[in-house]
């Protein structure tokens, strides 16, 4: 066993629990020793005789399941810096990142080669198949089938692991890229560290909880507040990614998860789904989320719809909060206390955070300012890009270029100040606010509001909308409703109906995408 002074936490707390279930994946059920030693060999194969990968960035394409995660952690026993590649980015966004962070070796699921052998050969760099380095020592039955199926080289890994600071970098994330090209955050082991203990405090993980995972894991939603707070907490992760609703309704049905999160177009599927079952069926799915203890939502924001219609099916009012790929999550509405619709609570433990006026100085008390966030858990840097990450930072705090307002002592986001703050006819107007407001027309089912380029107003407020099965809707239509909710310089001037708006991975509105129509 390592000499758990010089083992990364999130380790050390897995080796106090190894016979414990730690994940249940597509590949079987395993224990934290599975993870522990199938990372230990995984770190052996990328060390290759080396005593410490120092740094080096290793990026991997593997998707959510037991392989995935002993490649992260083997990756940070070795030395090395995690970055994870979204299964479903295109060969151009794939070669972009492994570029772009300067990877040196890359690890590919068996199944994406003919994806990811031309991104590697391409970058020149080192390629590997999970079925190369992941072969875990000390198996339980589900593992010693997976390994023989795999056909997994058995070879022990060394028994001395390089001590790894939690000072040194331990992970690249790509930010979305809703707004320009994607750029990579960098986070420490310090920083995740900070990130999760926040969460594991406000929501109050124990070792008795078990989580259903359905989102990516190329984005800190899943990573950091679903899989590494239930596996720091000792929990059970059921990992069901990539979603979807049938099999996502089967899981909660049965009862036995007890924290659920995902993104509002996640659980707008979940209740079109539950919507089209029988009585009986709608009953026991219901049930099924009764027995839960917490149920989250977050990545974008929450239509007031959906949020009403959630709590009708499932008795959860959804705890809104939020949080950036730089920082993991800052505000959060209350686990016991009021969950206000619309807004995402108050900053979480160890978190600061202020609101700013251009300028920097303090937004006065009641008015809109710019989110800026301070505390251990936010980021080091962009990776190779040292001007952004200057002006990503004012006086030790992180610039969120986020818009919010406080009330009662609850923040209210209204949107990002590069997107979602439309100034027109000397306004500064809210798109999420008007969304929240369209939202509620009958033919909508959901919209995306966005300014676009006037020569008399500045900018001319557009609405793009997905409709409500069967509905017709045209912008005098939607004039004429929206004049006794919208005050006129809200109204939205030009409206496209869409099939569906445009989303990135984690379901958030491309607007770039939106304005285009217009």
């Amino acid at each position: 066993m390592p000499d758990l002074a010089t083992t990364l936490p999130l380790i050390a707390r897995a080796e106090a629990q190894r016979e414990r279930t730690a994940i249940a994946a597509p590949e079987g059920i395993f224990t934290y020793g599975d993870l522990l030693d199938a990372s230990a060999r995984v770190a052996a194969s990328l060390l290759a005789g080396r005593a410490d990968l120092g740094e080096t960035r290793v990026a991997f394409l593997v998707p959510p399941g037991f392989h995935h995660l002993a490649v992260q952690w083997g990756i940070w026993r070795a030395g090395g810096v995690a970055v994870p590649l979204g299964v479903a980015h295109p060969p151009p966004e794939l070669e972009h990142v492994v570029r772009d962070a300067g990877a040196e070796i890359v690890i590919g699921a068996p199944d994406f080669a003919t994806l990811l052998r031309p991104v590697a050969a391409a970058a020149r760099v080192r390629y590997l198949t999970t079925s190369q380095v992941v072969a875990p020592r000390r198996l339980s039955p589900a593992g010693a089938r997976l390994s023989a199926l795999m056909g997994a080289p058995a070879a022990a890994p060394a028994d001395e692991l390089p001590a790894v600071a939690e000072s040194r970098r331990a992970m690249i994330v790509y930010t979305s890229g809703t707004t320009g090209r994607p750029k990579g955050v960098v986070t420490t082991h310090a920083n995740l560290r900070a990130q999760i203990t926040s969460l594991v405090e406000a929501w109050a993980w124990s070792a008795d909880d078990r989580i259903l995972l359905v989102l990516p894991l190329s984005h800190v939603h899943g990573i950091v507040n679903v899989v590494a707070c239930a596996l720091w907490s000792g929990a059970v992760c059921d990992m069901l990614s990539p979603f979807d609703a049938d099999r996502t309704w089967v899981a909660i049905a049965t009862g036995r998860a007890s924290v659920f999160m995902a993104v509002p177009t996640i659980y707008g599927r979940l209740i079109a789904a539950w919507e089209a079952e029988p009585p009986e069926r709608r009953r026991e799915m219901s049930h099924g989320c009764r027995q839960m203890r917490l149920m989250v939502s977050g990545s974008s924001a929450l239509p007031l719809r959906t949020m009403e219609r959630w709590k009708e099916i499932s008795g959860h009012t959804l705890l809104e909060r939020y949080g950036m790929t730089e920082f993991g999550m800052a505000l959060a509405n209350p686990l016991d206390g009021e969950r206000r619709p619309g807004y995402v609570g108050q900053p979480l433990p160890g978190v600061e955070v202020r609101l700013t006026a251009e300028g920097g100085a303090p937004a006065p008390a009641g008015e809109p300012g710019e989110i800026e966030v301070r505390g251990p858990g936010v980021c080091l840097e962009y990776w190779g890009h040292p001007d952004a990450t200057r002006a990503a930072f004012r006086d030790g705090w992180f610039r969120t270029g986020d818009v919010a307002v406080v009330e009662d002592g609850y923040y209210r986001v209204l949107g990002r100040s590069s997107t979602d703050i439309i100034k027109s006819g000397g306004y500064k107007i809210s798109a999420l606010e008007i969304e929240d407001v369209l939202r509620t027309h009958p033919a909508i089912a959901d919209c995306a509001v966005v300014g676009v380029a006037h020569v008399d107003w500045g900018e001319k407020i557009c609405a793009a909308a997905e409709l409500v099965p069967g509905r017709r809707l045209s912008l005098a239509e939607l004039s004429a409703w929206a004049r006794d909710r919208l005050a006129p310089y809200k109204i939205p001037k030009g409206l496209q109906c869409l099939p569906a708006l445009p989303r990135n991975e984690m379901g958030k509105v491309v607007k770039a995408e939106i304005a285009k129509l217009f």
